[in-house]
């Protein structure tokens, strides 16, 4: 599948790390300029170089998703340096009880900022660079928008982060999609199944007996942000291995089919 990003520009949060990083990667050897922004600053810095070595073109902003200002401040960085921002990716997020260190307690255990963080995050940080990139999206009259889902918003289980991945799977994805309907922006969530971009994932359960390989994901944020995706617009990709059926089916739970197991 031939895929050319020349001549776009790619700007992608969560970028010092995961399935950010890869994407800036991908996006970058497909041809397009791409800013990186993490609040990992030193991170971002060293992608950077590895995909100019690589013969391409990036740079490093460093933002907090939760605070809009920094987040305007990295939208005007990317348009002053290449001119334009032609794909959004947001990928910056995670689980707020992980992320503060409290991954062996339930929600209620948790003081509210906790959960005020874990809303902050990963609803708002990607709400907030739809609200500053789309204005300059309209002006050009063209745009991808990709926002990365999860499971877990379909089938709960994280409070927060469930709440805010749900949200952006079905009302953010869809409202902007039918805000950008006549400006030519298409708005896509991604949602992924558990993926190896940490080692806890490769215990999840899918209908594919396994966790995603990163790069599976990426393949298709890639395809809907190219032309060949043009056609799609407004809705969720689930890519979880069939974890979110499996769970539903009726009958026994049985084990994938091999050689051993005939």
């Amino acid at each position: 599948m031939e895929i050319n990003f020349t001549g776009k520009v790619a700007l992608i949060t969560g970028a010092g790390s995961g399935l950010g990083l890869l994407s800036a990667k991908c996006f970058a050897k497909e041809g397009a300029k791409v800013v990186l922004v993490d609040i990992n600053e030193e991170a971002i810095n060293n992608a950077v170089e590895e995909i100019k070595k690589d013969g391409g073109e990036a740079i490093a902003v460093k933002v907090d998703v939760t605070k809009y200002d920094e987040v305007k401040m990295s939208c005007d960085k990317a348009i002053e340096t290449y001119g334009a921002v032609d794909i959004l990716v947001t990928c910056a997020g995670g689980s707020e009880l992980r992320l503060c260190g409290m991954s062996d307690k339930h929600f209620y255990e948790a003081p509210i900022e906790v959960l005020d963080f874990g809303i902050d995050l990963n609803l708002k940080g990607a709400m907030y660079y739809h609200h500053a990139l789309f204005p300059h999206m309209k002006e050009q009259c063209g745009g991808v928008i990709i926002t990365l889902g999860s499971i877990t918003g379909q089938e709960g289980g994280h409070f927060a982060y469930s709440a805010a991945k749900s949200a952006l799977m079905n009302g953010v994805v869809k409202s902007l999609a039918i805000e950008g309907e006549r400006y030519g922006i298409r708005a896509v969530c991604v949602a992924p199944g558990p993926v190896l971009t940490r080692p806890g994932m490769a215990g999840m359960k899918t209908m594919a007996g396994r966790a995603a390989d990163p790069q599976e994901i990426v393949d298709v944020i890639l395809f809907v942000a190219s032309e060949r995706g043009a056609f799609i617009n407004g809705t969720t990709f689930l890519i979880d291995g069939g974890r979110n059926v499996m769970f539903n089916k009726t009958g026994p739970q049985t084990p994938p089919l091999t050689k051993e197991n005939k």
